[in-house]
């Protein structure tokens, strides 16, 4: 069976690098990713390795219960395109994939496109999907994300 696309769109007035970078930052995730500012929830522990093959884990405690968003990173093309795994406890072969398409516009800033493919399984969830990215997203343009460049391995 085919993936299920839940896919949102936002236009940004940080530059393309500003935010490529905020989705490799381990301070920057925390902010809008994760934490109060979108639900209430704990960041209980940030860490990524920002190179192709690395990985990540973004440990939060909501409703009692610890949530460990895990993934591998599989295309970093800064500041355009970056490709991640994305699945809660461990990796297992039906993770989803998130793609995240970033386009400089001609003036200032950029506009977004984040394309999370589900298993087809997962269908139900791709409305919950794509309302999460766009509330993480719409935080994201809150957050001072011109603070440094980020190593990418």
């Amino acid at each position: 069976m085919n993936p299920i696309d839940a896919s949102v769109i936002q236009s940004f007035d940080q530059t393309a690098e500003e935010i490529f970078d905020a989705f490799l930052d381990q301070e920057l995730i925390g902010q809008w990713m994760f934490g109060p500012l979108l639900r209430e929830e704990t960041v209980l522990h940030i860490a990524l390795e920002s190179r192709v093959g690395g990985a990540f884990s973004f440990l939060v405690q909501r409703n009692g219960e610890e949530i460990d968003h895990v993934g591998q990173y599989v295309t970093i093309n800064r500041p355009k395109r970056l490709v991640f795994s994305w699945d809660i406890g461990t990796f297992n072969a039906n993770s989803s994939q998130v793609t995240l398409d970033i386009q400089a516009n001609s003036g200032l800033g950029c506009t977004v496109t984040l394309t999370h493919s589900l298993p087809a399984e997962w269908a139900d969830y791709a409305d919950r999907t794509k309302n999460a990215w766009n509330l993480m997203l719409g935080a994201l343009k809150t957050v001072k994300t011109n603070q440094k460049k980020v190593g990418i391995g």
